[in-house]
């Protein structure tokens, strides 16, 4: 008989709390997403964010989903931003993730222009998302912000993933 918190595959069973919080992180981990830099107008010019949490929500109306952390010092510029645009990177973009990381270059020589609505817009990824903010949901130590896509583009080419603390590329099954 296997043990209390071990299944007949040897996943490790547990109930998630603060006493293991990296456990519980390390569980997300296993699912793997691909990766978006979020652009805004702030007070001090344009900013970005890396994140992984974006979903489809809705395809009429087109809404789109994702949640940055309250503990951002980016939350208040994302929460009060009515318009935002979503950029989903490709696989040889690592580099442009880095830059919107905490302590990144962010936009600092970085090539981009503002759409009609002022957000800013990095040319040249895989797919973007234009936003206008429909509504805030409060999330535990997130916000889920819930955007009405306004505009969007895409190209060919292959995302950019996140996977178990780690940035790859998807293989596709023979």
């Amino acid at each position: 008989m296997a043990a209390a918190n071990m299944s007949s595959h040897d996943e490790h069973v547990f109930v998630p709390d603060t006493a293991n919080a990296r456990t519980f992180r390390n569980a997300l981990g296993s699912f793997t997403t691909g990766v978006t830099v979020v652009t805004a107008w702030g007070p001090g010019g344009p900013t970005g964010m890396t994140v992984n949490s974006f979903a489809s929500v809705s395809l009429d109306p087109p809404l789109v989903l994702w949640s940055p952390a309250k503990s951002s010092a980016r939350h208040g510029i994302y929460t009060t931003a009515e318009h935002y645009v979503i950029h989903v990177l490709s696989a040889d973009q690592d580099e442009l993730s880095d830059r919107f990381t905490r302590g990144g270059a962010g936009f600092d020589g970085l090539s981009w222009y503002a759409n009609g609505e002022g957000a800013p817009i990095i040319p040249g990824t895989l797919a973007r998302f234009e936003c206008v903010r429909s509504t805030l949901h409060d999330a535990g130590d997130h916000t889920i912000i819930i955007g009405r896509v306004v505009r969007a583009a895409h190209r060919e080419g292959d995302p950019l993933c996140f996977s178990r603390g780690s940035f790859g590329r998807f293989s596709r099954s023979a």
